[in-house]
């Protein structure tokens, strides 16, 4: 399959319905935005006529099965009724399941968590195939799980996507590649808050009063912009710096960049299109909002510029996978009066996305690392490879200089970067000394016990630095390289 052979209006324009039950649609809202995709809200047949007359005026509809606290329930005949009577109408977009990090989500009382596998990620993966290769089946898209896009450490979106990948690579890997090459997109959830800025054409940013769409130097490529860049260089999507230790999403297409290259090392994809099914830049009434300081703040009239500058940035300049937003949502862009952004979107004709015909699944993958899990592989005896990581804030100098009889001893590989474990191949083991502070303990489990379950995690705390001498020379003594 083509990115190009998916069905759409090419028209990255969306926006989101105000809620369920909200039929007939005002299908006017939606025309006078030129917009090219709506999403709907499923709780039953209440939207498969307007569904019709959406794709009768050229829009794009995206169908979420509404589940109200639904956990990780199965896809049952009711929601397969509901699915076919949209396939009915002509629809061929289907999300189901809904920002799963979230307790909301879930019954009453359940706080979800990713290192859960058997009470969460195991249901929500087996469950959600179920419903994605009926949807394949009928020759349509479904989508993969949105994430709310946190950076908090028990619901960050990129440790919980990292746990939905691997659990799939383990497995269901043929079952889900099967999926990947049949039409799955992935459907997420950029709310972008300020990262965003229009160059002043001398290194920095353009007041919220100079912004206009009409113009040139649009950044919305967040984490990798310069200013982000600037002020914590190296930051990326994962995270990879000591400000961001559990990733960074928040960006336009920040998840759905971190889904493609994930999908790529895991399963052999080029090009998986994604959609944002709720987001854009907040429609706030009144004021300036400042979420992230090192941004310039916005108001009601550059959120409308900025927002008419987004859609013409993922037709012109976005990745070739990202396919637009269904902005969240009519009732906050239309209640009490029309927001700025309306009447801009009103009288700027879209601009349509060129998508190339790329190969969903890259040809020239490695077949050999077919269904290899993500990381070193489990220790049988001895590990292969042995690294001192220490955290943040320590230096290598440091290590040297205070245990210099116990890398006599051991050499192990020291080092301050935890993204070197992804070099070890799953055919290899790993042990990690960890040294670290107190207040450092909780981020390296999260960075390293528990994204990789096979490795070895040996921690020496760093209260005291000479304590930390005595252990490590200890160790030497009693010719133990762990503790």
């Amino acid at each position: 399959m083509l990115l190009s052979d998916f069905v759409w209006s090419r028209n990255p324009r969306g926006l989101h319905v105000a809620s369920i039950y909200q039929t007939p649609l005002d299908v006017g809202r939606y025309s006078q935005i030129h917009a090219g995709w709506a999403k709907l809200l499923a709780a039953g047949l209440e939207y498969v006529d307007d569904a019709r007359v959406l794709l009768d005026m050229g829009i794009t509809p995206v169908v979420r099965l509404y589940l109200g606290r639904y956990g990780a329930g199965p896809f049952d005949l009711h929601l397969r009724g509901l699915v076919d009577a949209f396939i009915g109408a002509g629809v061929r977009w289907f999300e189901f399941y809904n920002e799963p990090n979230l307790g909301v989500e879930w019954q009453e009382g359940f706080d979800p968590d990713w290192r859960n596998v058997d009470g969460v990620i195991r249901p929500l993966m087996d469950n959600w195939l179920l419903f994605a290769e009926y949807v394949v089946s009928r020759g349509c898209y479904p989508g993969f799980i949105p994430l709310a896009e946190s950076d908090t450490p028990r619901y960050a979106a990129v440790m919980w996507m990292d746990a939905f990948l691997n659990y799939l690579g383990q497995n269901h890997f043929q079952r889900f590649q099967n999926v990947l090459a049949n039409g799955m997109f992935v459907a997420t959830h950029p709310y972008t808050l300020n990262h965003f800025y229009q160059d002043n054409g001398r290194g920095g940013a353009r007041l919220p009063e100079q912004l206009n769409a009409r113009e040139g130097g649009w950044h919305f490529e967040y984490p990798y912009d310069p200013i982000n860049q600037s002020a914590d260089p190296g930051r990326t999507v994962y995270g990879g710096t000591a400000l961001a230790p559990y990733g960074d999403p928040v960006g336009l297409i920040a998840m759905g960049r971190m889904f493609n290259e994930r999908a790529a090392q895991l399963f052999g994809t080029q090009a998986i299109p994604v959609l944002g099914t709720e987001g854009g830049i907040f429609p706030f009434r009144g004021g300036t909002f400042q979420q992230d300081t090192r941004y310039p703040p916005y108001n009601e009239t550059s959120q409308a510029e900025a927002t008419v500058a987004m859609f013409e940035w993922i037709a012109r300049q976005a990745p070739p996978w990202f396919f637009g937003v269904t902005l969240w949502k009519e009732d906050d862009y239309y209640v009490p009066t029309s927001a700025p952004a309306i009447g801009r979107l009103a009288e700027t004709p879209p601009v349509y996305k060129d998508v190339p015909p790329l190969e969903i699944m890259d040809p020239n993958w490695n077949a050999q690392i077919v269904g290899a899990p993500s990381g070193p592989g489990p220790i049988h005896g001895e590990p292969d490879y042995h690294m001192v990581i220490l955290a943040p804030g320590l230096e290598s100098r440091w290590f040297f200089e205070t245990a210099q009889s116990y890398w006599n001893a051991f050499r192990p590989l020291v080092t301050t970067h935890s993204e070197l474990i992804d070099h070890i191949p799953s055919t290899q083991s790993l042990a990690v000394t960890v040294i670290a502070p107190p207040d450092a303990v909780e981020t390296m489990r999260l960075v390293i016990a528990d994204r990789y379950p096979n490795v070895r995690f040996d921690l020496i705390l760093a209260e005291n630095l000479d304590v930390v001498r005595e252990v490590l020379n200890n160790r030497v003594t009693l010719n133990r390289r762990f503790g």
